[in-house]
């Protein structure tokens, strides 16, 4: 494996954290507060081993530029921009649902998580759309 690889490793760990992002979701809808937590623990160590391998790649690899100068430009930057944002912004949050639920105070995580969990999973499926227009298409 080079380093090269690891951009696959993260379009890995972000479908893995789509996974158990779902299915955290699917199961507190359905009053499952075990399965919730253990796929909402299983989200942020993938996630954790995303931002992990990514920071491992760019520090190796630098930053890589998108190679179309056609339409697709345009819409590859529009998917980007608020994926990087949003990914720097969530993190704190994050942070503060797992203090929360720690702490057992559900009633704010509950509300917190009704801002946070549409946005982490739009950093992970932005991410990996990113990776298809960046390295694959």
């Amino acid at each position: 494996m080079t380093f090269l690889d690891l951009s696959k490793l993260n379009a890995l760990f972000n479908f893995i954290s789509i996974i158990f992002l779902t299915f955290g979701y699917l199961n507190i809808k359905k009053g499952r507060q075990d399965i919730h937590r253990k796929c909402m623990i299983g989200a942020m160590i993938s996630s954790g081993f995303f931002l992990t391998s990514y920071l491992i790649y760019h520090y190796q690899v630098g930053s890589v530029p998108y190679p179309y100068f056609d339409w697709t430009r345009s819409l590859y930057y529009a998917i980007l921009i608020p994926h990087v944002i949003l990914a720097g912004l969530i993190v704190p949050f994050i942070i503060r649902l797992v203090y929360l639920a720690i702490k057992e105070r559900f009633d704010k995580h509950q509300k917190l998580a009704r801002f946070v969990w549409p946005v982490w999973m739009f950093v992970a499926v932005s991410g990996i759309i990113v990776f298809f227009m960046l390295y694959i298409f």
